[in-house]
């Protein structure tokens, strides 16, 4: 990955090959190779190994060897020693027994009567339980496993590849403490007997291989998906941490910076943003290594019809990295780097190395690792610009005396979203200090009702009422006396208008 003379990030698509030069499609997990040259250089690896730890076993055997004939010449000389041609011929068992591990699940066994298989696929039920299966059942597994033997029912050796896929998925639970790399193997062996197994039986019939190997992929990855997913064996869990963090610290990175040649006030264009967006956020749900390619896959072809329609022209293979990066920031995908490594595991290799899921995966992987060891070199901005902007004492977002140029038709509309923003933030703070005041105006209120109270119980408590009863004998003439006092304070007052009436309205 360079960045080219002109502004914008740049990939030569010979860098998304192989290192080998094979052709196909390499990947930054397995340092630049294919998955068929990984696995070559792993197994050379271990071979060279193997015969480093025999030589050393062979040397130490010798060692051995004399220092016993020394120490008992003369009292054991009759007692033979263990020659190294038994020690060679013990590891030579050993070596066979670990290369037939995987191989031995396509003899079918004497010993194990058919029966309960036969019975097992013959059914269109899920299969009953085993002691595994019990503890890994699912809702998800079992679909599967339905989906899986309907698939092999019309095929002619369907029930002994069910047989197969079957032990080795029961087999695979039991090896959850090894390394992924380890558990990475055995899939990989397993899927390339079983493929190799194909396509003698099918006649070189790729279509038809290749659809059997997914619906094998699909039903093993789903029953063994809890015990292959970022297991606790590796570090996927710390690196999905530290990528989140790093693309959260970028949420600064502008699409001019990236030179992104998409137009997000086009609908079209903002609404093919939103679904790329949301395709490779959804990979995180997916199970099955196929359909979490599919997701990306969905996802790189949203951002070539934002590409297109906003340059009304075809895309190119320089517009699209910069356009998944900046996707890849606004969406901050979950257990991003877990989902990439679950692919690379136990995916199904041809498909990475060939085709658009293997184009786009790769793609996707190099704007990973360009978004770790982004600079303010690759954004075209000085190392001091670069760090405010890390640190957040700085923003592009905000005015500035001097800008760099726009590579991009929309920065005028940009510009608009931020002049926008920062007016919805102004009528954020306006809000938040009227219901300052709003609370403080109810607070006043309460305060001065209390105090009211108060004044009106302490005139009270000041100027009782005093009510005097007058002598029972007397009562009835001095009611009619009092009476007839305010009647006569009322006659006298000729100028009081007339009483007023009732009146009853028609509404």
């Amino acid at each position: 990955m360079m960045m080219s003379q002109r502004r914008g990030i740049h990939l030569d698509q010979s860098e998304l090959l192989c290192k080998k030069g094979c052709g196909f499609y390499g990947n930054t997990g397995w340092q630049g190779l294919c998955s068929k040259c990984w696995r070559e250089e792993n197994q050379r690896e271990k071979q060279k190994q193997i015969q480093e730890d025999w030589a050393l076993a062979e040397r130490l055997q010798r060692e051995e060897e004399e220092a016993y004939a020394s120490r008992h010449q003369k009292t054991q000389s009759q007692q033979s020693i263990t020659p190294f041609s038994k020690f060679e011929e013990r590891k030579t068992k050993e070596k066979s027994s670990k290369v037939n591990t995987v191989t031995k699940f396509f003899t079918p066994s004497s010993k194990t009567p058919p029966k309960k298989d036969a019975a097992l696929f013959d059914s269109q039920s899920s299969p009953s339980p085993s002691s595994s299966a019990s503890r890994h059942s699912s809702v998800d597994s079992d679909h599967a496993t339905r989906e899986f033997i309907d698939f092999l029912k019309p095929l002619k050796s369907g029930r002994e590849i069910f047989k197969q896929c079957r032990a080795f998925t029961e087999s695979m639970v039991y090896k959850r403490d090894m390394g992924a790399d380890e558990l990475s193997e055995c899939v990989q062996d397993f899927y390339q007997n079983l493929s190799e197994r194909l396509q003698t039986q099918f006649k070189g019939s790729t279509d038809h291989v290749e659809s059997v190997m997914d619906e094998v992929e699909k039903y093993m990855m789903t029953r063994l998906y809890k015990e292959v997913f970022c297991p606790e064996t590796t570090d996927d869990e710390k690196k999905d941490l530290a990528i989140q963090k790093r693309i959260r610290a970028l949420h600064w990175v502008t699409i001019e910076m990236l030179c992104v040649p998409v137009d997000e006030e086009i609908p079209e264009v903002s609404d093919s943003v939103v679904k790329a967006i949301t395709d490779v956020i959804e990979m995180d749900s997916k199970r099955v290594p196929k359909d979490k390619l599919a997701c990306i896959t969905r996802c790189s072809k949203h951002i070539f019809n934002a590409i297109k329609v906003s340059k009304k022209e075809a895309a190119s293979a320089d517009d699209f990295l910069p356009t998944l990066i900046y996707i890849v920031l606004k969406a901050n995908p979950p257990r991003l780097q877990s989902n990439i490594q679950y692919i690379t595991r136990f995916c199904n290799p041809s498909r990475l190395m060939t085709g658009e899921d293997g184009y786009y995966f790769t793609n996707l992987c190099c704007a990973v690792a360009f978004i770790e060891k982004l600079d303010g070199q690759s954004l075209n901005l000085s190392s001091e610009e670069f760090e405010l902007y890390m640190s957040g004492q700085a923003s592009p977002h905000w005015p500035q005396a001097s800008g760099a140029s726009s590579c991009s038709p929309g920065s005028a509309a940009l510009s608009q979203v931020h002049k926008r923003l920062d007016l919805l933030t102004g009528l954020g703070e306006r809000q938040e200090r009227v219901m300052e005041k709003a609370r403080q105006l109810e607070s006043d209120l309460i305060d001065w009702t209390d105090e009211v109270e108060q004044k009106v119980q302490s005139v009270l408590e000041s100027f009782p009422l005093e009510t005097q009863n007058p002598p029972a004998n007397t009562a009835s003439g001095t009611t009619s006396a009092a009476s007839s006092a305010i009647d006569s304070d009322n006659v006298e007052n000729e100028l009081l208008p007339p009483p007023l009436t009732p009146q009853v309205f028609a509404g």
